[in-house]
């Protein structure tokens, strides 16, 4: 997510430009507010906006799969609901950061964020998050109905 020079605001015109160059290049997906990227740095209301802005702008010529996760349930069952209404194809999830919990917890955590309805894919990345997902975990998510996906960074 570009940034206005100097500023903190979030650059929506050279945002639709980024996102213009990836759509000519043939990209069949976008992913805006990946956790790696710059979602740590955004308020609740910009991470709203950049999704919205980028659903808008693709315009349905590529999936949006939108970073909606969160180390609070809460927060990510919010985020997903909010991805979902603004029209996303796919969330990603990532395991809940900092919090370290059990694999029961990983379980839970992603079956109440299951319940909006909205396809998601799971993240697992032990090196930024402080935990791993177990396949044991996994086989057991894929059970549910809307966990389509992993992507896998371990």
């Amino acid at each position: 997510t570009p940034f206005v020079k100097g500023s903190l605001e979030v650059d929506y015109e050279a945002l639709g430009k980024q996102l213009e160059r990836q759509i000519a290049g043939g990209v069949t997906g976008i992913v805006p507010v990946g956790t790696t990227g710059e979602c740590p740095t955004l308020s609740h209301e910009e991470h709203r906006a950049v999704i919205e802005f980028v659903v808008k702008t693709v315009n349905k010529r590529v999936q949006v799969i939108a970073g909606t996760g969160s180390n609070s349930t809460a927060e990510a069952i919010s985020l997903t609901e909010h991805a979902k209404a603004v029209g996303v194809d796919a969330a990603l999830v990532v395991n809940p950061y900092y919090n370290k919990p059990s694999q029961e917890g990983l379980f839970q955590h992603f079956s109440a964020i299951n319940k909006v309805g909205l396809p998601i894919v799971l993240y697992n990345i032990p090196g930024r998050c402080g935990v791993m997902m177990t396949p044991a975990t996994v086989a057991r998510l894929a059970e549910l109905p809307n966990i389509v996906a992993i992507k896998e960074a371990t």
